[in-house]
């Protein structure tokens, strides 16, 4: 494993502004991101009303917001046309896509252990 000692180690996350998982993971970890990247995965593009439908208890203010910051991230294109009324459209980038491969293995893990986890927190069906 790691050789260095645990100081050493650690310093990475201590470095605010270089520290890959402050910076660049949690932005698309959250709850909402995470499923919104997997709606647009299923789908070559999507408007707002429909990402919205698909996940029904995000509100539009969130729902714009992490559509916005994925789109500043450069993982989501957002297409404007120029209709009345106004249609945008919602896609993965090539960064975007290249990301959905490790998200369906935190996916397949998740499913794989959702059982003992739930059981740990006392949920039960």
């Amino acid at each position: 494993m790691n050789s260095l000692p645990l100081q050493e180690n650690l310093k990475k996350y201590t470095a605010i502004e270089s520290c890959p998982v402050r910076n660049v993971i949690s932005r698309f970890s959250g709850k909402w991101a995470m499923l919104i990247l997997c709606v647009l995965s299923e789908n070559e593009c999507i408007r707002f009303n429909a990402i919205g439908k698909a996940i029904p208890d995000i509100s539009p203010k969130v729902l714009t917001e992490t559509l916005k910051n994925l789109e500043a991230d450069g993982l989501v294109n957002r297409k404007l046309y120029a209709e009345i009324p106004p249609r945008v459209e919602y896609s993965l980038t090539a960064l975007g896509k290249s990301l959905i491969p490790v998200i369906g293995t935190m996916i397949e893990w998740a499913i794989s252990n959702f059982e003992t986890i739930a059981h740990r927190r006392g949920v039960t069906e």
